[in-house]
């Protein structure tokens, strides 16, 4: 045991003195704490990341009844909201979104990011560029009056609408009003494709629509503890911070029409015929494949009858933040039951005959398999249905149901594009997770909502979809090494991104972030234990960037604090340079440095050998003479060494000083793989705390029994180094021109 300490006493002496030798460049303290950029701990929200003993939050049911007006494209809708402030102060107005006016003239659009013309452009660009000349949008508030029928004063800004109160709401009150409106729903085909999340979707072959009813009431914005109103502007990328509460829904379509959404169908014997009923009933019992509750034969017949009569489906939604809606004749619906360890869920799809055989093979599988993964994530998902909507354009997800794109062209779909219309489902149906219960600000910090959604979405593919491609460290590479003028740190609001790096930003970057944080910085059982746990102490609350990032760290004992701070707040990339490579073996005769003039070995290590470094390991090792230790060296802190035992374990093996270089900036762990001259390997690894000292330069050594002949830092990619060509020793030789090529043949 002696032996040993002493020998890593010599090695870790060497690796500090050759640390401290390098402080050339600035420092950027990169692993100062982060203490002064979070909002300091107090009664509402712990230094542990979790909610504090005096937590509150508001709360706001709704009961709403609402029509699609369908020959006129309209919505007209009222509901009664009843709120109910729960903050220590009162409350003299009320702020209200109305997501439909994001689509008035006026708004700020996104005119400028799509404000250069050429001489070809893009029909579907023009729509970004410039605004339709002719077209009816937004909402129309009819009336906004209290319980007992009297208007109420309101004053409305673009998206956001304000009720002034005559008397204050105080703490502990409710306040119960009524709103009555109407918008023109919008074509998602020409208004804004790609960016519009609800709408219709015109068929002109058979004349019919889909419609998507979402963004679609006003709703109370979130006021909470640490910014009061959350009433900025929506302007379509910056998406909802919402209460939760109950809902009770009439919804009144043509009477043809499917409905599927948000909560149980309470009246599912009204609307539903009693062969529908019965196969709806079968799928309950379901478990290992979908039943068809209205098969393609029933749509295609309903697509021609196209009844005029009406009839009302009647949802009930319990503890949720929103809800939504999609209504068509077109519908095919399918159904199966999923079994949680705490509750039994039914996935189902809708989709319109032109989304077969695809939707019917793998939309709801996809349903299911989300459902499984993200349960065992974080806690089992505690609503009854989960609905997956075939759309043409973007997915967008709600609670308890989401619109999702990918459709096959005559009937197929290429793996890429089936990969992609899979990965969009579990990814729209996992943000009933992430943000629909842990309900985080997504107009400020989309990323998390987006980031750690996507991250579960990868999970769900490696295990349940392995060959898919999905998101690696490598993935975001060529991003992390673009322009940097560009770039903007994860922790700003989505509507301040530029537009070609917003997926990058808010959905790749987080993601790898925290694969790596899984992978190499915390191990997964750390990992997983916290992330659930952050996941259930703020279900159905609002957890902010501060409660995750302690909440990490409280449940797993790791300082992550230059983790988040490199990875987060900053735009630095990871490109650590093996810079130099030394290899040493001892000399066997000792040299005694009491002596003034100690005699040197033929080959004993000198300044002039090492002046440069060898391309490779042909030159074999410099001998190293390990001298006595003068006993000037034994101060208060060092107990004397055996100097012949040093030398025994020493002996015949092999030393390696490695310099790297932290070119990228952003510090992180250092992987290494030694190939050895009898053809193994062996990994190894080196916390990112090696850089404490010198965030710009380090060197280690290392032992080894064996001759290494190659070495390879991160050798599979899962770091995000952005220039592997700096990692290997010996240099990767350059890959010849096909111009060298040709002259070298003539």
């Amino acid at each position: 045991m002696k032996k040993n300490s002493a020998l890593i006493l010599i090695v870790v002496c060497v690796a500090v003195f050759n640390t401290f030798a390098q402080t050339d460049k600035k420092w950027n303290g990169k692993f100062e704490q982060l203490d002064y950029l979070l909002p300091t701990p107090n009664e509402f929200r712990t230094g542990g990341g979790a909610p504090g003993a005096k937590y509150w939050q508001q709360r706001a049911d709704y009961t709403i009844d609402a029509e699609i007006d369908e020959p006129n494209n309209k919505l007209i809708g009222k509901e009664t909201i009843t709120y109910t402030n729960n903050s220590p102060e009162p409350l003299t107005f009320l702020w209200l979104q109305l997501d439909q006016n994001v689509n008035k003239k006026g708004n700020e659009d996104f005119g400028s990011l799509f404000g250069n013309l050429s001489d070809t452009v893009f029909a579907a660009s023009m729509q970004y560029a410039v605004r339709p000349i002719e077209f009816q949008a937004g909402c129309t508030i009819n009336s906004v009056t209290d319980k007992a029928g009297k208007n109420l004063a309101i004053s409305i800004n673009n998206t956001m609408m304000r009720i002034d109160l005559a008397t204050p709401i105080k703490t502990g009150e409710n306040f119960t009003f009524n709103i009555a409106w109407t918008y023109a729903i919008t074509d998602r085909g020409t208004f804004f494709p790609g960016l519009a999340r609800e709408g219709y979707e015109h068929f002109p072959e058979d004349n019919n629509n889909i419609y998507l009813i979402a963004l679609w009431f006003p709703r109370m914005c979130q006021y909470d503890d640490l910014e009061g109103w959350q009433n900025k502007q929506f302007q379509r990328l910056g998406e909802f911070a919402l209460e939760f509460g109950n809902y009770k829904v009439n919804f009144t379509v043509p009477a043809d029409h499917i409905v599927g959404g948000t909560g149980n169908l309470v009246n599912i014997k009204e609307v539903l015929s009693a062969t529908e009923l019965s196969r709806f009933e079968k799928a309950k019992t379901s478990f290992d494949k979908p039943v068809m509750i209205v098969t393609e034969d029933e749509a295609k017949a309903k697509e021609k009858t196209k009844s005029t009569a009406k009839k009302t489906w009647r949802f009930q939604a319990d503890n949720v933040r929103d809800v939504a809606y999609a209504s068509s004749r077109k519908f095919l619906w399918d159904a199966q039951a999923v079994k949680l360890p705490t509750n039994t869920v039914l996935a189902m799809s809708l989709y319109p005959k032109e989304g077969l055989p695809t939707w019917s093979e793998e939309s709801t599988k996809a349903v299911k398999n989300a459902l499984e993964v993200y349960s065992n994530y974080t806690f089992d998902y505690p609503y009854p249905v989960a609905f997956s909507v075939n759309t043409a354009n973007l997915g967008m997800e709600y609670p308890m149901i989401s619109f999702n794109g990918g459709r096959p062209r005559n009937g197929k779909m290429s793996d890429g594009a089936m990969a992609g219309m899979v990965g969009t489902i579990i990814h729209e149906v996992g943000h009933n997770y992430f943000p629909m219960i842990v309900s985080n600000d997504e107009r400020q910090w989309m990323w998390m909502d987006e980031g750690l959604n996507t991250f579960l979405q990868t999970r769900t593919e490696a295990e349940r979809y392995p060959k898919f491609r999905h998101t690696t460290p490598k993935s975001i590479v060529p991003y992390m090494k673009g322009d940097k003028s560009i770039m903007r740190p994860i922790m700003t609001t989505s509507d301040n991104e530029q537009l070609q790096a917003f997926g990058n930003n808010f959905y790749q970057k987080p993601t790898v972030a925290l694969e790596i944080l899984r992978e190499t910085v915390m191990g997964p059982e750390l990992f997983d234990r916290a992330f659930k746990e952050y996941a259930n102490r703020w279900k159905y609350k609002h957890p902010r960037p501060a409660d995750f990032f302690r909440t990490m760290e409280d449940l797993s004992a790791v300082d992550l604090d230059w983790f988040w701070r490199g990875w987060f707040y900053g735009t630095d990339n990871v490109d650590v340079e093996l810079s130099e490579v030394k290899w040493f073996k001892m000399n066997s005769q000792a040299a005694d440095p009491e002596k003034k003039t100690p005699k040197t070995q033929q080959g004993d290590l000198t300044a002039s050998q090492t002046k440069n470094a060898p391309a490779d390991f042909s030159q074999g090792p410099k001998p190293m003479t390990v001298a006595n230790t003068p006993d000037g060296f034994y101060g208060q802190f060092s107990s004397r060494i055996d100097d012949n035992a040093v030398r025994k374990n020493l002996e015949g093996k092999n030393l390696y000083q490695l310099k790297f270089k932290n070119l990228g900036g952003l510090v992180m762990p250092i992987i290494i793989e030694w190939t050895f001259k009898d053809g193994t390997k062996e990994i190894e690894k080196l916390p990112a705390e090696v850089w404490r000292l010198n965030e710009n330069e380090i060197s280690r050594v290392f032992l080894k029994e064996k001759e290494v002949v190659n070495i390879t830092v991160d050798p599979n990619n899962d770091l995000a180094d952005i220039n592997v060509g700096n990692n290997s020793f010996p240099k990767p030789k350059p890959s010849e021109s096909k111009f060298d090529m040709l002259k070298k043949n003539n």
